[in-house]
């Protein structure tokens, strides 16, 4: 086996794959039509892994809608499965695709390099505020009517998604400790692993020491900023559908950023320029990253985008200052 380090030394980079990684919006919602997806996202994560030595977290979210939706319209033929159950089967399905894929990109960029799927868990706090004001968005997109007709008929929560419609919105605490990260340490040198999908299966601790799944999904960007902070990756990078961050976003006087500090989307954020559910999430996990390895930098980009944003070309890079 050969490892994935070079003799010279590489980088750490923990790369969080945003929904149009693995799915595109002009395609149907099947798991085929994902997997022709994923095999054009692994070819650029190859090439990254030319010169860096990686982790990947994905997310989840209309996946884990998928699969609840379909375990409660057959609940009349074998018992639903409960969320957390949902949330590790989409773990499963979308860690397949991507072993399955960057495995053969890999062997055609000459790298005999493993890459495995960890089944992940992570700890939350039950009394983490966000179980009382669900945020995260989950499952397909409807219209306002027919956000209105769900939410009466079984209860959901369903709030507007940054202008592209309407979804049902779940609990999104944040993440506490990766229960699995001692393995996903010990198999850094060798094996390109994909961890913390969906932002990890989320569990609470009890007093005895065990852990219990609970009905929530987890931010996968700030998940993968914890892992990129235990593995002490050099950088965290959010992939997603634009190329850089924007202010005044879908305005006349829109702005893409090539850079921020702390200090500067601080400041952004105050004056509410980033979409809760959308953009918000993505630089709060890049600048808690920063804040936390000052010498370090997040990068978010678009997976088209993602080799120029590492040598600086494009992207929105946020750095301690």
């Amino acid at each position: 086996m050969v490892s994935k380090k070079d003799k010279k030394e590489t980088k750490k980079i923990v790369i969080a794959l945003g929904g149009n990684a693995l799915q595109s919006g002009n395609g149907p919602a099947t798991a085929e039509a994902q997997l022709e997806v994923v095999k054009k996202t692994c070819e650029h994560i190859a090439k990254i892994s030319v010169d860096y030595e990686i982790a990947i977290v994905h997310g989840n979210g209309p996946q884990v809608g998928r699969i609840l939706l379909s375990s409660e319209a057959a609940s009349d033929v074998t018992p639903a499965m409960p969320f957390d159950v949902c949330g590790a089967m989409s773990q499963g399905y979308i860690g397949y695709h991507l072993q399955q894929s960057l495995k053969y990109a890999l062997n055609m960029h000459n790298r005999r390099v493993p890459v495995v799927t960890v089944a992940t868990q992570m700890i939350v706090e039950e009394t983490d505020p966000a179980f009382q004001n669900p945020t995260k968005p989950i499952g397909p997109f409807y219209t306002e009517a027919e956000a209105k007709a769900l939410a009466e008929e079984k209860g959901y929560v369903m709030k507007e998604d940054a202008g592209r419609g309407w979804r049902r919105v779940v609990p999104s605490p944040m993440p506490r400790k990766i229960v699995e990260i001692d393995a996903v340490k010990d198999l850094w040198d060798s094996t390109i692993v994909i961890a913390c999908g969906g932002g990890g299966i989320p569990v609470v601790e009890k007093p005895d020491g065990s852990l219990e799944g609970i009905a929530a999904v987890i931010d996968k960007d700030f998940a993968a900023e914890l892992l990129a902070e235990q593995v002490e990756a050099d950088v965290l990078m959010i992939l997603t559908e634009v190329e850089k961050v924007a202010i005044n976003f879908n305005k006349p006087d829109q702005k893409d950023l090539d850079s921020m500090t702390l200090e500067t989307a601080t400041k952004y954020m105050e004056e509410g320029q980033f979409a809760a559910g959308s953009m918000l999430p993505k630089v709060q996990a890049a600048m808690k990253f920063v804040r936390a390895n000052p010498d370090k930098k997040a990068i978010i980009s678009s997976l088209d985008k993602a080799i120029e944003a590492l040598t600086g070309s494009t992207g929105t890079h946020i750095t301690f200052n």
